[in-house]
This record gives C-alpha cells, structure tokens and sequence, in this order.
C-alpha cells in the first residue's frame, strides 16, 4: 500500500497540468547495484502504471482529478550502452477526470485486455499478436536489408516479439511504441534479460515526434487500420526516414465494392478505418514514397492450430475464451471468403536526394 499512498499525496500536491515523473528500476536489481539482503521491490512495470492511472481524489468542491499517462518508455541510454530494458520512466498529468477516456483506455479496458493479448499469443506464438507470427515476420523483415547499426522504428509493435527478432538476429536498434499499454507492459516483461537493443515505449503515433531523417526502417504490422488520418500519418513517416528508407505495413482492407451491411457495422463498431490495397498504395504514393510491392496477402491459417489445441486452450484459458476467439475467426473467414475483407502487404521506399 506505500506505492498507492504516495501515489495520492503526490495527485494532492500537484496543480491541475502539473506532472509527476519517476524511474525505476523494474523486474530484478541491475548488475550495478547487486547487495545482499537487499529489501528493494523490484515490480513489474504494469504495476506502477496500473497504481498511478487509477489514482484519484477529490477537492472541497467535489471536483475529480486523475492521473493521465503522457509516456512511459526504457530509458534509451541503458538500451544503447548496457543492454538494459529495466530501467523505465514514466511522465503523468495531473487532469480533471472525465467520463470519456478516449481510444487509448478503450485498447486497453476492451480490444486488448490482459486476457485478451494472451489469447492472441497463444494464437499467433510467442511475443506475437499478430498474423503469422515468427514466419510471416522472418519473411517481411527479410524484404528490409537490414544491416547492423541500423534504427528502425516499429509502430504498433504489440508485445515485441518482432522487434526482439530484428534487434537480435540484425543487430540493430529497434525503437517500439504502442498506445496500448497492456501490450507495452508485455513488451518489456519480454525484453528483460534481453542482450540486444530494442527499446519500448507507450506513444500515439499520430502524436509523436521524431526529427526527420531519424530512422532507417519503419515498419508497421496490422495497426495502422486504427488511423483515420492515414495521409498525414504516411507524410511523417516520409519524413522519419532518412533518405533511401524503407516502409513495410500489413494492414486490414476491404474490398473495392461497397461494404455489406454486416461488414459495414462491424467496422463502425471496431472504429476501423480501411481501404482497399490499391488505394491504400496510392495513399503511400501521394505521401512522396515509391511503392516498391502492394498486394492481397489474405491468408487465416492460424484458426486450424487453434482448434487442433483445443483442450490445452482450454485449460490455460477457458471454454468461453476458446468459443470467442474461434468464433472472431470464422466469421473472419467468412468476410474473407466472400471478398470484403482482405490482408495487404505494403513496401515502400523513401526517395534518395
């Protein structure tokens, strides 16, 4: 309870947009710092950020006040120099509290619950939530080039299995960001122990900024949907790259016709915003980039693993778990077989001066 006390006095101490910021050392003690009988907590990540976000109080007038999350990220000189992901850092604002608490907490309270990522995983494989796990990964990054020293950005990195891969087998530096923080959490219980330099950090891409020229690769798995403003998020990544580099996306699209009704509501409900694979290219296009490869690569093989598990599912999870999942996938199969929903792979390359 010593966390959560403090965690009110310090909501009380600050003025409205004022904000706390805090390290820690998280998951084990550092090499540096190794005592014995050592009395420190080291937590999880997920624990401060769940304490400090649920954090309220009340002034004399019955006014609320919360806690809202502007960042929390490994601190990149420990990556960099020490291989270290223990060390994070978070920044919160204090706010007035609202009953709206916008797409980020929706991620997170509904779409990827911890119960929800987990189930994915089990799906797609460990560190993955996303189609194809490790194969479909070792065949996109493959597409890159990639050489050592090299920094790539991953945007919606999820859990961090692919940015893991590509820190590891390429010896580059990978720089993850992600709005959801149950996935940054599991991306950095992931990564502890790690030797290789990969990075996490909860962002909103829409929001973040890096100088231009910043990054080699960018590279981006079954997120952007979620965008609305997809032009002005492709213009930024123009300009995040330096010359000469690459952008790769999976994303979710629709057919060119127009949407069933069912299809319709399903992407209202889900809040998606898609398009079919050649507009989606053109997209890219007007945004300054040469569109080296745009094409369908609809494929739902994850299902079949699925239900060959199905009791060892059930008994890490449970049989409603099992009976949601596989049935969001064959009604998946369903808008895939009959044409309106598709899969599309994007690679793209920033124009040389």
């Amino acid at each position: 309870m010593q966390v959560e006390n403090l965690a009110e006095r310090m909501l009380k101490w600050l003025k409205v947009g004022g904000h706390i910021f805090f390290r820690e050392s998280c998951f084990h003690q550092s090499g540096d710092c190794k005592r014995k009988n050592n009395p420190t907590h080291y937590r999880e990540p997920r624990f401060y950020t769940k304490v400090f976000k649920e954090c309220q109080a009340t002034d004399d007038s019955g006014n609320s006040f919360e806690l809202s999350l502007v960042g929390c990220k490994c601190i990149g000189a420990y990556v960099k120099n020490k291989k270290n992901q223990n060390q994070i850092c978070w920044i919160f604002q204090k706010v007035v509290s609202d009953n709206d608490k916008g797409f980020q907490r929706f991620l997170d309270s509904v779409q990827y619950k911890s119960n929800s990522i987990l189930r994915y995983e089990r799906v797609f494989g460990p560190g993955y939530v996303s189609t194809g796990g490790i194969e479909t990964t070792k065949e996109f990054v493959g597409k890159l080039d990639l050489k050592p020293g090299q920094k790539v950005l991953d945007v919606g990195c999820g859990i961090g299995g692919g940015d893991i891969y590509m820190a590891e087998e390429f010896d580059v530096h990978v720089v993850g960001i992600d709005l959801s923080v149950n996935m940054i959490s599991f991306a950095l219980e992931r990564a502890t122990g790690l030797k290789c330099s990969v990075e996490f950090e909860v962002a909103d891409c829409t929001k973040k900024v890096y100088p231009d020229n910043s990054f080699d690769v960018i590279y981006s798995r079954d997120t952007i949907l979620h965008i609305h403003d997809k032009p002005a998020l492709f213009r930024s990544f123009y300009k995040w790259l330096k010359p000469g580099g690459k952008l790769l996306i999976s994303d979710y699209c629709k057919s060119s016709k127009t949407p069933s009704t069912e299809f319709a509501e399903y992407i209202k409900q889900r809040g998606y915003d898609l398009h079919d694979v050649k507009s989606y290219g053109q997209m890219l296009e007007d945004a300054g980039f040469d569109v080296i490869l745009a094409e369908d690569r609809t494929d739902q093989r994850e299902l079949n693993q699925v239900e060959k598990e199905k009791d060892a599912f059930i008994s890490d999870f449970s049989k409603e778990d099992y009976d949601e999942i596989v049935g969001g996938w064959k009604a998946k199969l369903i808008r895939s077989s009959s044409g309106e929903q598709r899969w599309g792979l994007f690679l793209a390359k920033k124009k040389k001066n």
